[in-house]
């Protein structure tokens, strides 16, 4: 999974942590890194054991943007053969949570990428920003939509429009951070609320996160009529029965996935 650029650990069994590594260039998205991402997000949707994904980068950045050293000469044309949109996808499409542990920079594309995640845990130092307009373009891996449903079209449009960079406070205020913690407990936290998480049933968690984000493009009657049909279906799992059993005997419940 191009090690050079992209590290994958297992901390856990259940868990896989992805470590974004161009430390040299402060983890700008280069086509290696982006491949190796899909490629990593293509692998682990496919292993059955793999309950939550946790991205991150080093203590300087999360992602500090695309590497415009790839970019600066690129016609259009050269621009729609490289088609990014398909890796990018292969985040977009994964079935299971994913954690952005960030610290340090989180700009463009890696303000993007953080933005793919389901739940975002920043560091107080962390900083955010899609500054493309500064450079002649804007972003094109979902940041004016993305952005726009997380913190609405007026303070979607202040950061887009002006490339301005916020503190983790300011994003969590604007909604597209979910926690703010000390710099040094970010990686930790996050390891910590994905074994949270994967102790969850797993169908309901899959089901949870495929709802939230098809419900959140749709009328709401829609959206709540999808609502409704994955919690029914859950009552024809073996998670839910040992749940509500295991709640009304005063015991742990021992999640299977079935």
């Amino acid at each position: 999974m191009t090690a050079e650029v992209l590290v994958v650990e297992r901390p856990a069994p259940q868990i896989a942590l992805l470590r974004l590594n161009r430390p040299e260039a402060r983890n700008a998205l280069n086509m290696a890194l982006r491949q190796a991402l899909a490629e990593a997000f293509r692998a682990l949707d496919a292993d059955p054991e793999v309950r939550v994904v946790v991205m991150t980068g080093d203590d300087r950045a999360f992602a500090a943007g695309a590497d415009l050293r790839e970019l600066v000469d690129a016609g259009a044309a050269e621009m729609m053969r490289r088609a990014t949109h398909r890796l990018w996808q292969a985040i977009a499409d994964f079935s299971r949570p994913i954690v952005a542990a960030v610290r340090g920079f989180a700009l463009g594309g890696g303000m993007e990428l953080a933005l793919h995640a389901d739940i975002v845990i920043a560091g107080e130092g962390a900083r955010f920003g899609q500054p493309e307009v500064k450079v002649g373009v804007m972003p094109g891996a979902g940041g004016t939509q993305r952005l726009l449903r997380a913190a609405g079209r007026w303070r979607a449009m202040l950061l887009l429009l002006t490339g301005e960079i916020v503190d983790a406070r300011e994003a969590q205020t604007m909604g597209f951070v979910s926690r703010v913690v000390a710099d040094d407990q970010v990686l930790p936290y996050a390891l910590d609320l994905a074994a949270r998480i994967a102790a969850m049933p797993p169908l309901a968690v899959a089901q949870i996160k495929e709802v939230v984000n098809l419900g959140a493009d749709a009328p709401l009657a829609t959206a709540l009529a999808l609502e409704r049909k994955a919690f029914q279906l859950l009552f024809d799992t073996r998670d839910q029965k040992e749940g509500m059993r295991a709640f009304l005997e005063k015991r742990p419940p021992r999640f299977e996935g079935k």
